[in-house]
């Protein structure tokens, strides 16, 4: 029932007595940033490897298939992020309905005996196992017997109440709210992706823009324009981005992040192109005409060029 979780931890253990935290991680937050940073400080002070466990897929998916799923950040991304708060590794535990029976005991014994868990470091709200039967308490005593200890830490706040969480980060990014979005992240908010061929429509009326293909499992801001920062080969470069349906053409053509790269023509096709979102100009709209639209287009351009002008939009993540 649990080989294939044994197999992954065993393939991705350090070789010595580790610190550990787990959870899903999604996005990255300050919030989790703030443990993942504990992890290391506590490891380096008990002379102990530092690690993160992470779940893919989403927990949610597997006990919840008929809840939508929205991911923050890819799997490849979420790992890149881990690791630069310094830790020495990341393991990555597939989540299956067959591991999700695993009791919280049987899961720490695997991690003493294929991951050297030395200490466990824990938010104060975390649970683990079969029923959310591994609180704090319960690990703590299973830690007794089993040779680890654990640290349970106070999670960051936004305000005095309110716990940074991924869910809060889902909330924003449905709202539009890139700029809360940034700051709940630590950094700006973004996506990446094939630029594909589309409609054409925004080099027909002199707008060409790179429509960058998201699986539909990602987490997306609300439909809108965005003055947004492309990364190129060459180096970033300010931008447009519209998210939406196109509404004025009515193609029925499904939803679209079309990105029009300012002062930049070259062809870009089947690269990955990955788009910074800086902050939100307008709500999705349809345009009485062409005329109109191109009109409306030109003043986004022009208001995100002077915005990102006035920035560094030097990468981020």
């Amino acid at each position: 029932m649990t080989e294939l979780a044994r197999w992954e931890l065993r393939r991705a253990a350090l070789g010595r007595p580790t610190a550990v935290t787990i959870g899903v991680f999604d996005g990255v937050h300050l919030g989790h940033q703030t443990v993942l940073k504990h992890v290391v400080e506590s490891a380096n002070s008990h002379g102990l490897a530092s690690a993160a466990i992470t779940f893919h897929p989403h927990p949610r998916q597997v006990l919840r298939p008929d809840l939508t799923t929205e991911y923050v950040t890819s799997l490849e991304d979420r790992l890149s992020l881990i690791m630069r708060t310094g830790l020495d590794g990341v393991a990555t535990v597939s989540f299956t309905s067959e591991f999700a029976l695993t009791d919280a005991g049987d899961f720490v014994r695997m991690l003493v005996e294929e991951f050297n868990l030395a200490r466990l470091i824990i938010g104060e709200d975390f649970a683990l196992g079969r029923q959310r039967g591994g609180d704090p308490e319960t690990l703590a005593a299973l830690g007794q017997e089993l040779g680890y200890e654990v640290e349970v830490i106070e999670l960051l706040t936004n305000d005095a109440t309110t716990k940074v969480s991924s869910t809060e980060v889902r909330n924003a990014l449905g709202d539009g709210d890139v700029t809360l979005v940034s700051e709940l992240l630590g950094r700006r908010f973004a996506l990446h992706g094939p630029v594909v061929v589309g409609f054409e429509r925004g080099r027909s009326i002199g707008f060409a823009t790179a429509n960058v293909a998201i699986g539909n499992d990602r987490a997306i801001p609300a439909p809108g324009v965005y003055a947004t920062i492309a990364h190129l080969e060459s180096g970033p470069m300010p931008s447009v981005t519209n998210i939406g349906m196109r509404p004025t053409f009515d193609d029925g053509g499904g939803l679209s992040i079309e990105c029009h790269i300012i002062d930049f023509d070259k062809d870009i096709y089947g690269t990955d192109l990955r788009v910074e979102f800086v902050q939100r100009l307008r709500g999705e709209r349809k345009f009485d005409g062409i005329d109109a639209l191109v009109e409306q287009i030109g003043k986004d351009r022009d208001t995100a060029r002077e915005l990102l002008a006035s920035m560094s939009i030097g990468t981020e993540q």
